[in-house]
Order: C-alpha cells, then sequence, then structure tokens
C-alpha cells in the first residue's frame, strides 16, 4: 500500500488516499449500471450541439492559436473551454506579470 509520501500529490488527492486507505469507501452494488449512467450524463454534460460565429482582430486569434499549440490542442477547445469556465465561474484571470 502506497503512502501519501510515495508518491507527489496535491492535498485534494492525499486526502482522497488517506481515505481509501481508512477503508471509507463502499463497493458499488451494480457497477456496470452505474458506469452507464455516468458515461451517459457525462457525454450528455459535453456534447457540444450549438454553433457561433465571432469576429476578433487578426492578433489575437494568432495569439490564441499559439497558446492552443503550446497546450497541445486545438484552437476552437481552447476558446471553448475559457468560455465554458468562465460562464461557471471558474475562470480566474492571472495578472500579467511587471517587466
Amino acid at each position: 500500500m502506497k503512502t501519501n509520501k510515495d508518491l507527489n500529490l496535491n492535498i485534494e488527492e492525499k486526502e482522497l488516499l488517506d481515505s481509501f486507505n481508512k477503508g471509507e469507501w463502499e463497493k458499488i452494488s451494480d457497477h456496470e449500471n452505474e458506469l452507464k449512467r455516468f458515461q451517459k450524463l457525462a457525454g450528455d454534460s459535453l456534447k457540444k450541439d450549438k454553433r457561433i460565429n465571432i469576429r476578433i482582430t487578426h492578433r489575437d486569434l494568432s495569439e490564441i492559436k499559439r497558446k492552443a499549440v503550446h497546450e497541445g490542442i486545438p484552437y476552437q477547445t481552447l476558446v471553448s473551454s475559457v468560455l465554458h469556465k468562465y460562464v461557471n465561474g471558474r475562470f480566474i484571470e492571472k495578472p500579467e506579470p511587471s517587466t
């Protein structure tokens, strides 16, 4: 059994591992049906079924594409992710570093 010290875990992961190691977790009796149910819920919540068209400057689009390449994702995915985080109140803007 691995301990928190054996792994590079964040606080939440350490709490989960401690809880598991203490035997606080219960096995799901109908695992297959629960898995299918949660897969459907996840798929439904992530389905992208609407399109939008926006006009932005060439410079902004180039910068978005550059950042997407840096992240290793398509630029449309990056834009969608930023919008999703914003509407759910999880978008946190970091201040620009002083030069």
